[in-house]
């Protein structure tokens, strides 16, 4: 099994990135809460890896905490949710605040995440929430409130159909340009701005 990958990123989108490693290109399926942290293309990059086995085929996905390896490691074990699912929930909520609406059984905020109805929310809740309380990992540390702010506008701007490089460069610019008052609100409509130029 491949636990941890540290290379060169010689591709990045906001599906998936490729990490060079003496030669070998690894792909690797990462949430947005990875990918708007990770660097730029031809940096250097560690990941935290989980390999997923299937008979017809052997996926990594890749997160920059334990943390959130370790949530994700939980989400999977919830009938009928597979890792890329897994994926797409840690990219529509931050682990912290996933942790927060599982254990306070907050179904609305479990359903705004895409992809996410009604019937697996509540399976989330019913089989995550014990787990989580002894989980022994820390989740309810404070959210970087910029960080959340990003991975929303960043996905608005992706549903848009705007390039993940441009949108990331727009979303940084409207973060500096709104750090006195950083909602995603404003954020989202500055980077806007930015891209119509």
């Amino acid at each position: 099994m491949i636990a941890s990958l540290r290379g060169v990123l010689t591709r990045k989108s906001i599906q998936s990135v490729i990490i060079d490693v003496h030669g070998v290109g690894y792909d690797v399926f990462v949430p947005l809460t990875t990918f708007y942290r990770l660097p730029e293309i031809g940096d250097t990059v560690s990941l935290i890896i989980h390999t997923h086995v299937r008979e017809d085929a052997i996926t990594l996905f890749g997160f920059l905490t334990n943390e959130e390896k370790a949530m994700f490691q939980l989400i999977i074990t919830v009938s009928g949710i597979g890792p890329r699912l897994a994926v797409n929930i840690l990219s529509g909520i931050a682990s912290t605040e996933l942790y927060g609406a599982i254990t306070t059984e907050d179904v609305g905020r479990l359903v705004s995440i895409p992809g996410v109805g009604r019937k697996t929310a509540e399976r989330l809740i019913f089989e995550l929430k014990e787990k989580l309380e002894t989980a022994g990992v820390d989740y309810r540390k404070p959210l970087d409130e910029s960080d959340t702010i990003a991975r929303d506008v960043l996905s608005a701007l992706a549903n848009l159909g705007y390039r993940e490089a441009a949108a990331k460069k727009a979303v940084d610019q409207a973060l500096k340009e709104c750090k006195d008052h950083p909602v995603l609100e404003s954020v989202l409509t500055v980077s806007l701005k930015i891209l119509s130029k």
